[in-house]
């Protein structure tokens, strides 16, 4: 498969609020499924279903000790690829209440 279709992949598995949750959890380390879905606020199968899908782009790794199945991060490189689009949302809201800000005061046109 092409590199592009791969990077795509893993943007598209993180283009998910409940999965940046899931992220952020995962920063920490290694947790069972028992603990992300009551951490994120999710029932159990839409959480497995989220999980499944980062596991399959290459984002999360799985293993299983008896009957839990524990997630971790595959590449912890994720974690900054998050960084910088919280980074952007800062600069972007930034810009536009500046821009909001300009825009008041200019004076009313009639």
């Amino acid at each position: 498969m092409e590199p592009s279709y791969l990077c795509a992949d893993i943007l598209k598995a993180l283009a998910q609020p409940i999965r940046l949750k899931i992220v952020e959890l995962l920063a920490d380390g290694e947790h069972c499924v028992c603990e992300i879905f009551p951490a994120i606020a999710q029932e159990q199968s839409n959480t497995s279903r989220h999980l499944q899908m980062m596991l399959k782009s290459g984002i999360l790794s799985q293993r299983k000790e008896g009957l839990k199945i524990y997630y971790s991060l595959r590449h912890p490189e994720v974690l900054e690829i998050v960084h910088l689009a919280e980074t952007m949302v800062d600069h972007e809201t930034m810009r536009r209440s500046a821009l909001v800000k300009a825009k008041r005061s200019l004076p009313l046109s009639r």
